[in-house]
């Protein structure tokens, strides 16, 4: 039997228009649990949750909300309160990244994304916290395996992810006795809407790629396992990756993660490896 009861959760999940967002709706409406959908595409989160009240008879709803804004979090939970949702559990799930070196980037794309990678997350786990532990629900933030290395070419988006595992990790420490589970979700490259976003194939370095079912039921079995611990790393190369990562000096992490990460490389080699 699960360790937690889902039927009993109404959680918000944040980057629910597409991928592992969607995976996550449909995986926890299908337990039962009512959802709070929140992206920017309204559409999107509509259909959505239409089809998931006819297929599960959960009640859900669809929450369109721009997560680079400062205001976010209290924009959320005055969005939720309106609706009559009483929020016990949270996903942190939206992001994205760009590719190329950094000195080519354009600030404000790196606003955003910080915005939206970082403050959010940090912004909505402040909010939305309390509500967790008092409900004995879940806080899970979607990590990245780019969290594990330097990620030159990414060096945002990785110091981001690397951000969000520590992040996380010490939330899960400060919360391991309320009740509530806290662990941070670290995908590898996986078949999402990522690589359109970023606006090129380098972004993930030609690697084997997961499905968003196949990462959230990862997350779903971490989430119901007996003692979950900080954190998941989805799929078996990638986990022996993670383990690797923490073995090698931070020099000869860099100078790999920017061999892997080389286009031109990728190009003539054709060699797969974890982005």
């Amino acid at each position: 039997m699960p360790r937690l009861d889902l039927a009993s959760q109404t959680v918000v999940i944040t980057g629910a228009s597409s991928g592992i967002g969607v995976a996550f709706a449909r995986a926890l409406a299908a337990r039962g649990a009512n959802v709070a959908l929140v992206a920017r595409r309204r559409a999107r989160l509509d259909e959505l949750a239409a089809a998931l009240r006819e297929e599960h008879g959960v009640t859900t709803s669809a929450i369109p909300l721009d997560l680079s804004e400062p205001s976010a979090s209290d924009d959320l939970r005055a969005a939720l309160s309106d609706a009559g949702v009483t929020p016990t559990s949270l996903i942190n799930n939206a992001g994205f990244g760009t590719f190329g070196p950094f000195v080519g980037e354009d600030p404000q794309r790196l606003a955003q994304m910080i915005a939206v990678d970082v403050s959010a997350p940090v912004r909505l786990s402040r909010a939305f916290l309390p509500d967790v532990v008092a409900a004995r629900g879940f806080l899970i933030n979607v990590a990245s395996m780019a969290a594990y290395t330097p990620t030159p070419r990414m060096a945002v988006y990785g110091a981001a992810k690397a951000f969000t595992l520590s992040f996380t990790e010490s939330l899960w420490a400060e919360t391991r006795h309320t009740g509530a589970t806290v662990f941070a979700l670290s995908p590898g490259a996986t078949s999402t809407e990522f690589n359109a976003v970023v606006g090129t194939e380098d972004a993930t370095a030609g690697a084997a790629m997961r499905t968003p079912d196949q990462v959230v039921a990862t997350a779903m079995a971490h989430l119901e396992s007996r003692r979950p611990g900080p954190g998941v790393v989805d799929g078996a190369a990638n986990r022996v990756g993670a383990t690797l990562s923490r073995l090698m000096s931070r020099r000869l992490a860099a100078t790999m993660m920017h061999r892997v990460t080389d286009p031109a490389r990728r190009a003539t080699s054709g060699a797969g490896a974890q982005g």
